[in-house]
């Protein structure tokens, strides 16, 4: 059993990883600033300290074994017309955190990534060793956190690994999305059945893609919390490895993707939702909007060659698991 903090643990992300943590028997303590968290959110078993990255200085101690860092602001649109908001919280709350983990001697870092540090690239499948060219300041704030981590490894020893990936859907329980605003595509879909819009908008009609639709990247976000314990599992390895000498004295930051290879398009989505609800979905077709590519999928292959992690869950049962958690909220 490990003691970890979990920053943003009373998020969707956080939250359903704080879960898994508890459940496989270790000591969890969220530090969430509940701007965009839930204090419901926590998940059972979890400590709680309401504050922000800064606090995590006042939280860490050397009893701590790693830290699971979800604490990120994530609206591309915002990222861009507040940067600063981005690079204050994202960049520089990071670096006094990684400040913290140094001061008591914490050296494991597993930190929530993102696909967005690979900007609108060339091939897809997305690779590791595609080029990084974020356009936008989330993806560029976080990209630094990435050679933050490099240099981190390189200088201090820590064993981290970076996850990067797209969509994710899903509940696990009562941890499933409530953002505000909400731009992710499944709840919205999801919104027409519950009664709170009459329609899903569709942009773009006419990508090449097998129905015209943008193909984009959906996990479960239980299979995505698996690829975090994974992550964690291996840092213990590999900061161990350190400290008996065998990784020459230095440590090592890890960069994996999480996908599932293929996508869903639009109007797959929108059809998983008509098959799970048993509702009519009307869907209007609009133009593109400026900036979208066609597809945007990760390519999985390294981390389960490395860790054996895959993406075990349909796209129906993201859809039926969202379904659920948005039913039980509206109880």
């Amino acid at each position: 059993m490990s003691k970890l903090l979990v920053t943003g643990g009373a998020g969707y992300i956080g939250g359903v990883v704080g879960a898994q943590l508890v459940a496989a028997g270790h000591d969890v303590v969220v530090l969430d600033n509940l701007s965009t968290g839930h204090e419901d959110g926590v998940p059972d078993g979890a400590g709680f300290v309401e504050g922000d990255i800064d606090d995590a200085a006042k939280v860490l101690d050397p009893s701590f074994d790693a830290v699971l860092h979800f604490a990120a602001k994530s609206l591309v649109a915002e990222s861009v017309a507040r940067p600063e908001l981005y690079w204050w919280n994202n960049a520089v709350g990071t670096l006094r955190l990684l400040d913290a983990m140094r001061e008591h001697g914490v050296r494991r870092m597993v930190f929530s990534s993102t696909a967005a540090a690979y900007g609108e690239p060339e091939t897809t499948p997305i690779r590791e060793d595609a080029p990084a060219m974020p356009i936008n300041p989330y993806g560029q704030s976080k990209l630094a956190i990435d050679h933050a981590l490099s240099g981190e490894a390189a200088a201090h020893g820590l064993a981290a690994v970076s996850l990067r990936y797209f969509n994710v859907g899903g509940a696990l329980g009562r941890h499933g999305e409530r953002h505000d605003p909400e731009t992710h595509l499944i709840p919205n879909v999801l919104a027409v059945p519950a009664g709170r819009r009459e329609s899903v908008d569709v942009f773009g009609t006419d990508y090449p893609t097998r129905d015209g639709t943008a193909v984009r990247d959906y996990l479960h976000v239980e299979d995505l919390g698996r690829a975090h314990l994974l992550a964690l599992d291996w840092t213990g390895a590999a900061s161990a490895s350190a400290v008996d000498g065998a990784g020459g004295g230095g440590g090592e930051h890890r960069i994996y993707n999480l996908g599932t290879g293929t996508g869903f398009t639009v109007r797959e989505v929108i059809d998983a939702v008509r098959r799970v609800t048993g509702h009519p979905v009307p869907a209007v077709d609009r133009d593109r909007r400026a900036g979208d590519p066609p597809a945007l999928v990760a390519s999985a292959e390294r981390i389960g060659a490395d860790l054996g992690w895959r993406a075990e869950h349909d796209l129906d049962r993201i859809v039926a698991d969202a379904w659920t958690f948005m039913q039980r909220g509206e109880q």
